[in-house]
C-alpha cells in the first residue's frame, strides 16, 4: 500500500495554511504523518508539517575511479521544484538544489561535497518559493528504493532522513524552513546512476520524481 499516494487528498488541508501565508497550521491541521521505517523516521518530538511533490533531475559526472571510470565518485546533484496540487491548481513551494552551507565546516558531512573550485561545503538545499527562507541538510539514514511501502519503486534513488544542519532566514528576517529540523524523501522514482560506461567528464541528467517531508519540533 503506497500510503502517501493514498492520503494525499486529506493533506492538503494543513499545507493550504502555508501556501497563502497565514500562521502555520496548528496540530490539528497537520498533515497525516509518514509510516517509515525506523532508519528514515526522525526522532520522537517531531511532527511533520510541510509536503511537496518534486518534479527534476538528478546530475551525475563521470569521474576516474582506480583504474576505470564511474558515475557515482561523487553524490549526485538534485535540482527539482516541490509543489502541492488543489484539484487543478499546482502551487509551486520550494526549490531544491545543492549550494554552499555556511554552517558546514570540513570534513563535509554526508551527502554535501567540498568544492575545489570554490572552497565550500555544498550540501542538499530546499528554499521556500513563498519566503526565501532556506534550510540544509545532512544524511542520517537511507533505505533501498522498493524495500518499504514509503520507498516502492525498485530500482530508484533511496528513499532518505536528512536532519537539517544549517538554516537561514529569508529577506523579512523569518522564514517557514527556518522550522525545519528533519527532511524525508519518500516515494521516489527514477533518479538512478546511469548503467552504462563513461568517459570522463560526461555528464547525465536523470529525471526522478519524489514526495518530501519536512519536519519541526512538536513543541514550534
Amino acid at each position: 500500500m503506497n500510503f502517501t499516494r493514498r492520503t494525499r487528498q486529506s493533506m492538503w488541508t494543513g499545507t493550504a495554511f502555508v501556501l497563502i501565508g497565514m500562521a502555520a497550521p496548528s496540530k490539528a491541521q497537520s498533515i497525516i504523518q509518514p509510516v517509515t521505517p525506523p532508519a528514515i523516521t526522525p526522532p520522537a518530538g517531531n511532527i511533520a508539517f510541510i509536503e511537496g511533490n518534486a518534479v527534476g533531475t538528478q546530475a551525475y559526472i563521470c569521474l576516474p575511479s582506480g583504474d576505470t571510470t564511474s558515475w557515482t565518485v561523487n553524490s549526485s546533484r538534485p535540482q527539482a521544484t516541490l509543489s502541492v496540487t488543489f484539484g487543478n491548481y499546482t502551487k509551486q513551494i520550494v526549490t531544491h538544489f545543492l549550494s554552499p552551507n555556511p554552517s558546514a565546516v570540513p570534513p563535509a558531512p554526508p551527502s554535501c561535497v567540498e568544492s575545489v573550485d570554490t572552497d565550500t561545503i555544498d550540501c542538499p538545499t530546499w528554499q521556500s518559493s513563498l519566503d526565501s527562507s532556506v534550510v540544509w541538510g545532512s544524511k542520517t539514514g537511507s533505505i533501498n528504493a522498493g524495500t518499504d511501502p514509503s520507498c516502492p519503486d525498485t530500482g530508484a534513488i533511496p528513499c532518505l532522513l536528512l536532519q537539517a544542519i544549517g538554516t537561514q532566514a529569508g529577506p523579512n528576517g523569518s522564514g517557514i524552513l527556518t522550522k525545519v529540523t528533519y527532511v524525508q524523501r519518500l516515494n521516489t522514482t527514477g533518479g538512478s546512476a546511469p548503467s552504462v560506461s563513461c568517459n570522463v567528464g560526461d555528464q547525465a541528467l536523470v529525471p526522478y520524481t519524489a514526495d518530501y517531508y519536512f519536519w519541526k519540533a512538536d513543541s514550534n
